[in-house]
């Protein structure tokens, strides 16, 4: 039986600056990517007061790690080293919503000792957040999910600092992101997240994107240009600096060391992502498209996200389509067929069945699927902290039903779309809105 669970989370123990908002318009990005914010006070449609950026409190300096963390975090330094456990403890991070999948992004974040973590909700604990969540109870009904939330999350590691926000997303300046290393947004509408990633953007700052819907549920990943390393052992096959791997990533350096009598190569990558508002109307990778079985293979699931959120993109606020409403229906069905058709798979790949599963899951939570989301997501959000290992590139799909979760490397044929030329160099020489690693890894594929 599918929970219906509409809720957010928020915490207020180190609130912002107190001052009123003025009124919102809700009409925000899709006219105004990307953002400038230079002399420009709006933002996501507002015309705000610069104060009004919430800015935090200053972070103290990071100590260099103790010998009582290293006993605390023995188990984590084992696998990714003290380097790396040092970048995560002075790291800086914002999650935006605290519902289920807040719940346990925040938990894993919190247990793996990340230095900072804001959570911005403005939400009030009902009974809707008693099915998924587990740090709130009936009790907790009419207070804040952030501030109750908050609470729970300090008990988890008190090493952490844990600010919270009960501010609306939607009347935050862009400074205010330019606070935080990485952002995470969870259950916001289309034009929110774009908004948001583009900011991100703009301040070169990580920005995650994830929600789920009953058995279904996506991560979303825009890093800018991120650079990690990989160790590995030599092999005949010889890498070296400037090797293109895929459209999206090279290598930058390769430096050896020898360890238990083997040669261990040390490489340097660098990543290149797209903005959601981009991705989200680009064609998949052609490896998933080559050949009629190949795209027989690509879930569903795809369209009907795309659907929904081009759904919330043209209705006010960004609401969902709802179950019981027949024009909803009719029109959230001809945007699934319309994206299945833009993806270039096959219409019957679309299946009345999968549709009417999908349908009656928006909106709600399931503790399974946003424990596996939640978890895939801190630890890749860990793994970009570090800077070891290939971060999620960039777009993961979870279908419960299947118990699978399948990534697709979506970015936009720049070449086709005028931006850049044959070799990958932005035409103008700059991407307003875009990061740029002046090398052909940014053009697509």
């Amino acid at each position: 039986m599918v929970n219906n669970e509409l809720s957010a989370a928020h915490i207020d123990l180190n609130p912002v600056l107190d001052i009123p908002q003025p009124p919102m318009d809700p009409a925000v990005l899709a006219s105004t990517f990307p953002v400038h914010v230079n002399g420009d006070p709006t933002f996501m449609g507002a015309v705000l007061d610069p104060l009004q950026a919430g800015i935090l409190p200053i972070i103290p300096a990071v100590e260099p790690i103790s010998a009582d963390e290293i006993a605390l975090y023995d188990r984590q330094i084992r696998l990714w080293g003290v380097k790396a456990q040092e970048k995560i403890r002075s790291a800086n991070i914002l999650l935006v919503g605290i519902k289920g999948l807040g719940n346990e992004i925040a938990k894993n974040l919190v247990l793996a000792g990340v230095g900072v973590l804001t959570i911005l909700d403005h939400e009030l604990v009902s009974a809707d957040d008693l099915g998924a969540q587990f740090l709130v109870t009936a009790a907790d009904i009419g207070q804040s999910r952030a501030q109750v939330a908050a609470a729970e999350l300090q008990k988890l590691n008190l090493r952490v600092q844990i600010f919270s926000d009960t501010d609306i997303v939607f009347t935050k300046m862009p400074e205010y992101f330019s606070s935080f290393d990485v952002t995470i947004a969870t259950g916001l509408p289309f034009q929110a997240l774009t908004d948001i990633n583009v900011t991100c953007r703009t301040f070169n700052r990580k920005f995650y994107a994830a929600d789920t819907h009953g058995m279904y549920g996506y991560i979303f990943a825009d890093l800018g240009i991120h650079q990690f390393v990989i160790e590995k052992e030599k092999s005949n096959r010889r890498t070296k600096p400037g090797d293109i791997e895929t459209s999206t990533r090279m290598v930058l350096s390769v430096s050896e060391k020898q360890e238990n009598g083997k040669v261990i190569e040390i490489v340097t990558k660098q990543e290149q992502y797209s903005p959601l508002l981009l991705v989200n109307s680009s064609p998949l990778p052609s490896e998933a498209t080559r050949t009629l079985s190949r795209k027989k293979k690509v879930t569903p699931l795809l369209a009907c996200l795309r659907a929904l959120l081009e759904f919330q993109r043209t209705n006010p606020e960004g609401r969902l389509p709802k179950p019981n409403d027949p024009n909803d229906l009719r029109v959230f069905a001809q945007l699934c067929n319309q994206k299945q058709l833009e993806l270039d798979l096959p219409r019957e790949s679309l299946r009345g069945d999968f549709l009417r599963s999908f349908l009656a899951n928006i909106g709600s939570e399931i503790s399974p699927v946003v424990a596996y989301l939640g978890g895939a997501l801190a630890q890749d959000v860990i793994n970009v902290l570090g800077q070891r290992e290939q971060p999620l590139q960039n777009f993961l799909l979870f279908d419960g039903e299947n118990i699978s979760a399948v990534t697709y490397p979506i970015h936009p044929n720049l070449e086709a779309l005028g931006m850049v030329d044959t070799t990958g160099a932005p035409l103008n020489g700059t991407m307003d809105g875009m990061a740029w690693a002046g090398t052909t890894t940014a053009a697509a594929a």
